[in-house]
């Protein structure tokens, strides 16, 4: 199956193997990307949101997103680097149909 090039997926596991913590994470992170909607909700941006894929939580950033808010895409880069975690390019599957890494 093709990989997507237009989004990274930072993964919630350490270069040596290690689940990241604290185990909210990723929420955290996406939720600095968040904006409040109706009734005072948190609704995830469309270019930054948390998934789960083979049960380790992963964060998805667009690639547009490098275009639209620099500052931001290079924080997110950063985070990833910072923090020793794994991060791919695209995924395997389409939104929707159990969206995984690529290897």
């Amino acid at each position: 199956m093709p990989v997507d090039p237009s989004e990274l997926v930072i993964v919630g596991v350490t270069l040596d193997g290690r689940k990241f913590r604290p185990s909210d994470w990723a929420e955290r992170l996406c939720g600095l990307m968040a904006q409040f909607g109706a009734a005072d909700r948190n609704r995830y941006s469309p270019y930054v949101y948390p998934v789960i894929v083979n049960g380790e939580k992963c964060v998805v950033v667009d690639a547009r997103l490098a275009e639209i808010e620099p500052l931001a895409y290079r924080f997110l880069e950063g985070f990833a680097r910072d923090n020793d975690l794994l991060v791919r390019t695209g995924r395997r599957a389409p939104r929707g149909g159990g969206a995984a890494p690529a290897e």
